[in-house]
Parts: structure tokens; C-alpha cells; sequence
């Protein structure tokens, strides 16, 4: 993590937990983010449990965590607020940590863990994030543009973007990557 990078970044960091200190490692985890929050750049960070994933069968913990750049995520990634929340869940863990970083809206094209897989070209990823955009910000402004109208214009954009990017993460961009996976891998196939 030596570069910096004026995009968002995420990084998704997946863990063995010990069976039986499931509890434990959620408890610590929340304390952790809490934490994380109160760093610069920091967008969010969400923990995701074995089975909410639809059709993956694992048994790994994943944590999900944004910064608005690379160097806001390295000044917490060196941070002794982080070397203790890895500490506080030592216990609780086996195995060492898988973690992979990418910029921007590329976590939702991350490539299945397949040999020889390289990712898609950065058009290709944003053709395919304007066509789950595109008709997912229509279809939420037809729906609730009237009941919005009376808000304040800050507080309906707020409202719809979060609205926008809950529906593209766990619904639509998921979808369109399965759809478009043969074309956006297409150069991976050789």
C-alpha cells in the first residue's frame, strides 16, 4: 500500500473464524468499524457473515471497507487503532487473512477466483455500471420523485444515492456482472 490514489477504494479483507467465537468476533468487529469511522476518507465498512451471500457456499467472515482515497487508507491501515482491533481479534480467528484492495467502482467487478483471469477494461466497467445506473435512478425517481419533491434538494439526493448505491451493490450490479460476464471477461479467455 505504498501508492496513492485519488479514487475510492475498497478493500475486502475475508477471515476464518473459530467455530464457537462466532459472537465474540462480531462483537470486536463492530468495535473496530466504530472506530474505523472515525478516521479521514473513511466511507463505510460493512461485515459480511458466511451465507449472506447468495449462492456462495463458504464459511468465511469478509469485511467490506471504503476510504475516498488510498492514502486516507493507508494512514488507518498503519494506525495503532487497527494493530489493536487485529489484536482484539486474534483470539478468535484462524488462519492467515485474505485481502484484496481495488479502486472505485471495481468491487463490483472483481473477477471470479479462476486461473489466468484478468479484469476488464475500465470502459467496459463503466458501460456496464451506466446500464444498472441509468434505469435504477429512473425507475427510483418515477417511484418516489413526489413524495421527495417537498424535501430539501440536499436531503433528496442524499436519500436517493444511498438508495441507489444499496440497490446497484446488492441488487443490480451482481446481476449485470452475471449477465455481462462472458463480455467483460472476453479477453481473459485465451
Amino acid at each position: 500500500m505504498t501508492s496513492t490514489s485519488e479514487h475510492a477504494v475498497t478493500v475486502l479483507i475475508s477471515r476464518q473464524v473459530k467455530q464457537g467465537s462466532e459472537a465474540e468476533f462480531e462483537c470486536v468487529m463492530a468495535q473496530i468499524m466504530a472506530v474505523t469511522a472515525t478516521f479521514k476518507g473513511y466511507l463505510g465498512a460493512q461485515l459480511v457473515r458466511p451465507g449472506d451471500e447468495q449462492g456462495v457456499n463458504d464459511s468465511l467472515y469478509h469485511v467490506v471497507l471504503a476510504f475516498d482515497r488510498e492514502s486516507n487508507l493507508n494512514i488507518w491501515h498503519n494506525s495503532p487503532a487497527r494493530s489493536l482491533g487485529l489484536a482484539a481479534t486474534a483470539p478468535f480467528i484462524e488462519g492467515q487473512a485474505l485481502v484484496r484492495q481495488v479502486s472505485g467502482l471495481a468491487l463490483w467487478f472483481q473477477p471470479p477466483t479462476e486461473p489466468k483471469q484478468i479484469p476488464p477494461p475500465r470502459w467496459k466497467v463503466a458501460v456496464v455500471t451506466w446500464l444498472g445506473i441509468f434505469p435504477t435512478v429512473y425507475i427510483l425517481f418515477f417511484m418516489l420523485g413526489d413524495l421527495l419533491a417537498p424535501w430539501p434538494l440536499l436531503t433528496r439526493i442524499m436519500f436517493l444515492t444511498v438508495l441507489v448505491v444499496g440497490v446497484m451493490t446488492w441488487v443490480v450490479a451482481p446481476q449485470l456482472t452475471r449477465l455481462f460476464r462472458p463480455w467483460l471477461y472476453a479477453a481473459s479467455k485465451k
